[in-house]
């Protein structure tokens, strides 16, 4: 079993191209997962599916074949071509993989490095796979030290202070344009998700006051009153009327197509500022006076700057991502023991019972005590595994050890079916692929 992870993300893939892979609903998303662990070399999947990034993470017996399934099956769904899509791609095998998703993790590649949504969005991801019966203990354990790991970046360095989002720089950037005169103005926020709110709440930070629209009004309603006075709820229905009265906009839905459409404008006179942090787009291409539209990779020179300023802290971070990698891995090393340690003493048991039925029958040892008899020799081979046990299990920690674990699983016939620590080692991922 090997680790891989196949990622799309803003560094390769513009808005466009990450707009055709976006999943349009979870039927979607169910069927790619369906489709996945249907091959029998791909043994778990979860997706991670943001306004940045798709990232198919899989427990897989071949990385080549794995490889292209995943490109393969994705290229039917966004209708992108296949070698288009290659080119698009960024492939992680094993040690790599794990790297790359504890810091997608840990927000260290992110469009806005420290943001605070990524750690959610992937269990997120995790959990709707698990509850589809797609993913299970093998990437459980993956992104378990990826949580671990997020949680020590953020308390060992200061990259996730006063945590930024695309909905915070989106603000921001309004700032800037406006002169930081947004105190006393009204924004109107499009959607009550994640990034709905978090607008919601840099702008109520700022002194605005914000009209909120959703579809569900009762779950508007409820962000409403969660935060505060100051927050107006409307019904969806109406939201032509407020971006022809408000000039602040800010759209973060998940409807498969725009919201917003060139038709709705009707007050040309408005000197519009609109943000949409949607993927697919919530605001369809639309150019006329008076109207500026900022997208989220029109963000990317807020974030290089953002990066910049945290290039100290992200250096630190990525020395922890190193350390829970190794440990991840020595972790998965040890594991490997404990199936050979399992089978010894399997071994021994038949062993036991063999030789102490053999004994009984050629009257070499009384029935009457068979009890104690077997329980001797319980004792006697438990003291005599017992240095040797503990050493298998120091030995396995270190990276020269596969050799030796394999050589004390075939000198007792022991398969592992599970666990194969030949995949742990250094330089497993470049064999095969050349």
């Amino acid at each position: 079993m090997y680790y891989q992870v196949i990622s799309f993300n803003h560094k390769r893939c513009d808005l466009a191209q990450r707009e055709k892979l976006a999943f349009k609903d979870n039927q979607i998303k169910r069927s790619v997962l369906d489709r996945l662990v249907n091959f029998d070399f791909v043994e778990e999947a979860f997706l991670v599916a943001t306004c940045n990034r798709i990232e198919v993470v899989v427990a897989t017996r071949d990385n080549f074949a794995s490889y292209h399934a995943i490109v393969g099956i994705l290229s039917q769904t966004s209708k992108i071509d296949f070698k288009e899509l290659i080119s698009m791609a960024q492939r992680f095998d094993d040690e790599e993989a794990i790297k790359h998703i504890f810091s997608v993790v840990a927000s260290l590649d992110s469009l806005v490095i420290g943001e605070s949504q990524i750690t959610g969005q992937v269990k997120d991801g995790f959990k709707f796979s698990y509850d589809n019966g797609t993913a299970s203990k093998k990437l459980n354990r993956l992104l378990s030290y990826a949580i671990k790991c997020a949680a020590e970046v953020r308390n060992k360095t200061t990259i996730s202070s006063n945590p930024i989002s695309i909905a915070s720089v989106a603000v921001a950037q309004a700032s800037v344009i406006l002169g930081d005169n947004l105190a006393g103005m009204t924004g109107v926020v499009v959607g009550a998700g994640e990034m709905g709110k978090l607008a919601s709440k840099h702008l109520l930070r700022a002194g605005c006051d914000v009209v909120l629209l959703g579809r569900d009004l009762n779950k508007v309603q409820d962000l409403a009153d969660e935060l505060g006075e100051n927050v107006k709820v409307d019904k969806f229905e109406k939201l032509d009327k407020y971006i022809n009265r408000y000039r602040l906009v800010f759209c973060a839905t998940s409807a498969p197509t725009a919201v917003i459409t060139k038709d709705m404008i009707i007050n040309h006179n408005l000197n519009k500022l609109w943000f949409d942090m949607a993927i697919p787009r919530d605001i369809e291409d639309i150019k006329v006076e008076n109207l500026q539209i900022f997208r989220i990779d029109d963000l990317r020179d807020i974030s290089d700057t953002n990066h910049a300023l945290r290039e100290e802290q992200a250096i630190k971070a990525n020395e922890i991502v190193e350390n829970y990698k190794n440990e991840f891995y020595k972790w998965l090393r040890a594991l490997s023991i404990e199936p050979v340690i399992k089978g010894i003493r399997l071994d021994v048991n038949e062993s036991i019972e063999k030789e102490l039925k053999r004994a009984i029958n050629k009257g070499f040892v009384p029935k009457e005590y068979e009890d104690n008899m077997r329980k001797m020799a319980q004792q006697m081979f438990n003291q005599f595994l017992h240095l040797p046990t503990q050493k298998l299990r120091i030995q396995s920690k270190e990276k020269d050890s596969i050799c030796s674990i394999d050589a004390v699983a075939n000198m007792f016939n022991i398969t592992r079916d599970e666990h194969n620590p030949q995949q742990y080692k250094d330089d497993h991922h470049t064999k095969g692929y050349k």
